[in-house]
């Protein structure tokens, strides 16, 4: 593929030399130039009602070497045809309140999206493990760290327990001496970055208990989560790390701290009493 080359026109050109079903994928694509960006392989494939070994032939037939980077010329090319993203729907021309009102929408629609989602059984036993927990690791790479470092830091003021593990060796570490008595809360939009799934098969051979807070319920790491909680906001190749996004996580995350904290209940808020009385005295 040449750097500027739209990826439709390499699609159309290249048609007659794919096979059947990489035809499909084809067809799929070029009917769903926005929406196939915000798709993981597994919902590509099941769309198309192909196999995903079909997607990743399909891609690599196009020049590329895996599906993500399939995804982000199809982000670039979806832009070059439409111009500005039509999910953010931000202008040159836009004042500050405008501003306010369409990033207000976009936020408000992540919960909105993210609602939808919930099962609330998966709270019930995502809960579950990590009361019963001796520890629960909050993990995550990249932005999704960050978010994992926010759930570590809420839930350590109303129960002990709850450890934040950054660097990715040392989540390898981590994983490696976690018990059967012990749990994960792993945060990743996507579902399929390399060090997630190397990190969730070591704790899945230890028996720990595996919560995986994900936007995609098919990915390669829900095959070792005991529990998937979905957050909603369509997050595009050209959008990593967006704020919709972590909106949704955060709306989880209170969700999951708030039944915690009713399940608790005195001893709960005794916890959160001392813990507020010492984090007083860092205050002038």
């Amino acid at each position: 593929m040449q750097p500027n080359e739209n990826i439709f026109d390499k699609i159309s050109s290249e048609y007659y030399q794919l096979t059947a079903s990489e035809k499909k994928v084809a067809d799929y694509i070029s009917s769903h130039k926005t929406e196939t960006q915000y798709m993981s392989i597994s919902q590509l494939a099941e769309s198309c009602s192909v196999a995903e070994a079909t997607v990743s032939r399909f891609c690599r037939r196009l020049g590329y070497k895996g599906y993500s980077m399939f995804k982000l010329a199809v982000a670039s090319s979806a832009v070059s045809l439409s111009g500005p993203d039509p999910d953010r729907l931000i202008e040159q021309s836009d004042t500050i309140p405008e501003l306010c009102r369409k990033l207000y929408a976009l936020d408000c629609d992540a919960i909105v999206q993210t609602m939808e989602m919930i099962r609330p059984a998966d709270i019930s036993t995502a809960c579950d493990f990590m009361q019963n927990a001796d520890k629960v690791l909050c993990m995550g790479q990249g932005g999704s760290m960050i978010m994992a470092n926010e759930a570590a830091h809420l839930f350590s003021t109303a129960m002990p327990g709850f450890l934040p593990v950054y660097d990715s060796h040392l989540q390898t570490i981590a994983a490696a001496t976690l018990s059967p008595r012990d749990a994960v809360l792993f945060f990743s939009y996507s579902g399929s970055t390399r060090e997630l799934v190397d990190t969730l098969a070591i704790a899945r051979e230890q028996k720990a208990k595996i919560i995986l807070v994900t936007h995609f319920f098919k990915s390669p790491a829900s095959a070792f989560a005991d529990v998937i909680l979905r957050c909603g906001s369509n997050e595009g190749p050209l959008q990593p790390g967006s704020i919709p996004a972590r909106m949704a996580q955060l709306f989880i995350v209170d969700l999951l701290f708030a039944e915690l904290c009713r399940r608790r209940g005195q001893e709960g808020a005794e916890v959160r009493k001392r813990v507020a009385a010492a984090l007083a005295t860092k205050h002038i």
